[in-house]
This record gives structure tokens, sequence and C-alpha cells, in this order.
């Protein structure tokens, strides 16, 4: 029995070393294999990063070849245009010294000249002294007894003269005085040169390229009907290549939507939230640069001490137009014309510009009440203390109130010079524009109208009505009204369509 337990034992011992030196060769066995596969796969990963690497480099070479090319195509360019620039200062520099050397060979002939006149001064001076000493000898008298002698025959022939002279000289003064004024006003628009208007009712939006058409269109069209209802501009997206066109007879409504458009394709974000506040944004710089408008130009014509307000009014003349002609280049240019022929004439030059300028300020109030606009810019600028005789010219360049100063009819005059100039005015255009916004203020005539805009050329007439003062079925009435109004009361072509918008908005903020 004991032996039988010895050899179990012993057995057992030999099971388990057997057991343990096999379970280590298996581990070991196993343990490479894994750190085989391991290598193996690590060196597939090696492969595919390093194909990865080869790939990005291949890439960005090719984008940094690209990149040179263009960037070589610039420079190529741009050598191009200084060895042009180089070869027209090479040229205008070899004029130069020729010019020079024929003004060094006049110079030279010129002192040759001056010496020999010296000299024939010299010998004439010489022979006028013989002479006289000839001549007192033959008269048996002095000089100076001649001289006395002289002088009195001299002036008694003049008095017995100087009475018909004075007869003669005055009804020549009275022949010749219109055709000394007509002399005088030649000079002042001789002197005077300006560029005739070409005033229109459209603007072009040029952009990089026509993808961006579709992001100002919008999705259905909403971000171009927003952007119409906000600035009350009708825009054109056709065919034209990388262009937009902005059309509407209000200068200020284009400026404010070709901003506007300017900032949002910059900006890139595009929705009718975004183009309202846009908007709104651009309205705010449209007043600011009218006011810088109306600084500059009171500064470039040396006119001081104007009210604000009178400047803010003289920066809307750049958004405004009289038949066709820009009023802001209008008033400059009335303004250095009586500035000239107030110096032709002995008068107040600078009394004279300021006139000039404010003659037409009239057209430019943010009201506009029915006065002829002569006697609203008198009383804007008798309200803004400016002296009685500039308030004068300003209301009697068109007759409306007696002249009671010299510089009314010198503003008068040159008002007409600058309107009269070949191109300067349209009348058409003019009366287009009246047409526009008449239809405009028969629209806000009614009640719960907020705004107006007329779009294509008069065509359509939008009416913007407030959601809480009107409801459907009376914006049915309003665009009926209005369109039976229109068809009684105006004289246009073709037809007008009547569109009463009413929109309904609901806003709350998170805090």
């Amino acid at each position: 029995m004991t032996e039988i337990i010895i050899i179990g034992a012993i057995a057992m011992v030999v099971g388990l070393v057997l057991g343990y030196v096999i379970l280590r060769i298996t581990l070991k066995k196993r343990s490479s294999d894994i750190v085989k596969e391991a290598e193996i796969e690590a060196e597939v990963i090696k492969k595919e990063k390093i194909l990865q690497a080869k790939e990005k480099f291949l890439q960005i070479k090719a984008e940094h070849e690209k990149d040179i090319n263009t960037r070589n195509s610039k420079i190529l360019a741009a050598e191009n245009k200084i060895k042009q620039q180089e070869n027209v200062i090479s040229q205008r520099f070899e004029d130069i010294q020729r010019k020079s050397k024929d003004l060094q060979t006049q110079l030279s002939s010129i002192e040759i000249q001056k010496e020999l006149f010296e000299k024939k001064a010299l010998e004439l001076d010489k022979l006028k002294k013989q002479q006289i000493e000839q001549l007192e000898a033959i008269a048996g008298m002095s000089g100076e007894e001649a001289k006395e002698s002289l002088i009195t025959s001299l002036k008694e022939e003049a008095e017995s003269q100087a009475a018909s002279y004075v007869n003669e000289i005055m009804e020549e003064a009275k022949m010749t005085a219109n055709m000394e004024a007509k002399k005088v006003v030649i000079k002042t628009i001789q002197r005077v040169a300006t560029e005739t208007a070409t005033e229109n009712a459209v603007s072009i939006f040029h952009i990089e390229s026509d993808e961006v058409k579709g992001r100002i269109i919008g999705r259905e069209g909403r971000n171009i009907r927003a952007l119409e209802a906000a600035t009350g501009v009708e825009i054109i997206v056709d065919d034209t290549p990388e262009a937009i066109v902005l059309s509407g007879f209000d200068p200020v409504r284009r400026e404010i939507a070709r901003l506007s458009l300017h900032q949002l394709v910059t900006d890139g974000r595009i929705h009718p939230a975004r183009i309202e506040e846009v908007v709104n944004k651009v309205k705010k710089q449209i007043e600011e640069e009218i006011i810088e408008t109306g600084k500059r130009t009171a500064i470039d014509l040396g006119v001081h001490g104007l009210h604000p307000e009178l400047i803010r009014l003289i920066g809307k003349m750049k958004y405004r137009s009289s038949y066709g002609q820009n009023l802001l280049q209008h008033s400059r240019e009335t303004a250095n014309l009586c500035a000239i022929m107030a110096a032709e004439l002995g008068l107040n030059v600078k009394k004279a510009k300021r006139a000039g300028l404010l003659h037409d300020i009239g057209k430019v109030p943010d009201d506009e009440p029915e006065l002829p606009h002569a006697i609203l810019g008198m009383q804007l600028a008798e309200k803004y203390k400016e002296k009685p005789d500039i308030c004068n010219a300003i209301g009697a360049h068109h007759e409306e109130v007696e002249m009671t100063s010299l510089i009314s009819p010198i503003v008068q005059a040159c008002d007409a010079i600058s309107g009269a100039r070949p191109g300067a005015r349209r009348e058409v255009v003019e009366s287009y524009i009246k047409r526009l916004k008449d239809m405009e203020d028969l629209a806000l005539s009614y009640n719960g109208v907020v705004k107006t805009y007329a779009i294509q050329a008069g065509r359509e007439l939008r009416v913007v009505v407030g959601s809480e003062k009107i409801s459907d079925s009376e914006a049915e009435k309003i665009s009926y009204g209005i369109a039976k109004r229109i068809q009684d009361e105006m004289t246009y072509p073709g037809q007008v369509k009547v569109t009463v918008i009413r929109e309904t908005r609901a806003i709350a903020y998170a805090k």
C-alpha cells in the first residue's frame, strides 16, 4: 500500500512536471506566433501609412506646383507691365532730354539777341542826346521850356475836346454794355468745364461667379423676395454673366440694395432675417455717408459755417436728380460759375458761391411739401440763419420773389448756364421719375399702408400693409381701390399690377 502511494506521488509529480514543461512550450510557441502576427500586421500598417504619406505628398506637391504656376504667371504679368511702364518712362525721358536741348539752344540764341539789343539801345540813347542838343540849338530854348510850352498847348486842346469825348464814351458804353455782359458770361462758362449728367434708373452689381446667383435667389426665391421687400428695388437675375441688375427710380434705394448685396455676398450668410439686418445697417451707413458728402462738398468749395441740417441736405443732393442731371453736380457747378462771375463783376465771391451751392436746397427736404422748390429753399435758408441776400438769391432764381441783391441775378444766370449745357438734362427721365413717385404717394395715402415700392419701370406697385391694422379682406379692397385710382387719375403705358403684401410675424426672445 505504501509503495502504491509512493508510486502515485511520483507519478503525480512527474505529471505535474511534464504538464508544466508542456504548458511552457505551448505558451512560448503561442507568444512567438503572436509576435510574428504583430510584426506582419505592423509591416502591413507601415506600408499603408507609407502609401498614404506618398499620396498626401503628391497631392500637396501638385497644389504647391499649381500655386507656384499661378504666382509665376502673376509675376510674369507684373514684369511685363513694369517693362511697358519702363519703356514709356524711357521714351518720356528721351523726349524731355530732347526738349531740354532745344530750350538750351533757344536760351543761348535769346542771350545773343539780348546783347545785340543792349548795344543798339546804347547807340539809340547817344543819337537821341545828339538830336535833342541840335533841336535846342535850332529852337533857341532849352528842353524844359519846350516841354512846358507843349504841355500848355496840349492841355488847352484836351479841355476843348473833353466834353465831346465824354458824350461819345457814354453813348458807346450804352451800346456795348450788352456785349460786355455777354463776354462776362462766355468767360465764366469757358472757365468751368464739367461732364454732363448721365442719370439712369438701373445699377449693375458684379459678382465673382454665377454660382452666387443661386444663393441670392434662395430656396423658391425667398431671398430675392426679402431683398426686394426690404429695399424697394427690383432685382433682375438673368443670363448676364457675372452681373445682377438693380432697377429702381430712387438712387438712394438702389445704393442701399447694392451695398446690402455686397455685404451679404462677402459674408456668405444669405437668408431673410440676415437680409433685413444688413439692409437696416446699410441704411444707417448711407445716412452717415450723406452727412460726410455734405461736409466734403462744403470744404471743397470753401463754404464755411453752414448749419448741420443744411450740410445733410447738400449730401442728399448726391442721390437726387433734376431732369436727369445730378443735383449735387449741378449745385457745385452753379457755385463755381457764381464765384467766377462775381469776381468778374467785382462782387463778394464767397457770398455768390454760397448762394449758388444752396440755390436748389428746396428740392431735397425729407417732407417735400407742395411749394415751389425756390420758395421752400428760401424758407429753409431763413430757418437756418442764412443772410438775407443769400435767402433772396435762393428764392428769386426762378423769379418767384423779387430780386433785392446783386447776387440774385448772378445765381439765376449761372443756374440757367449749368442746366443749358448740351446733354445736361433730360425731361423724359424727370417726368418718368415723377410718375413713379406720384404712384407711390397715391398708395401711401391709404390708411394702414406702411411702405410702397414702384418697380419694373412702373408696371408693378408693391404695397406693404400692417398686419395688425389690415385684414386679408381689407387688403383685397385696398388693392382694388389703388388700381382703380391709378386707372382714373394717372396716365401710364400698358398696365400696372398692384400687389398688396400683408405679413404676420411672431417674435419672442429666449433670455
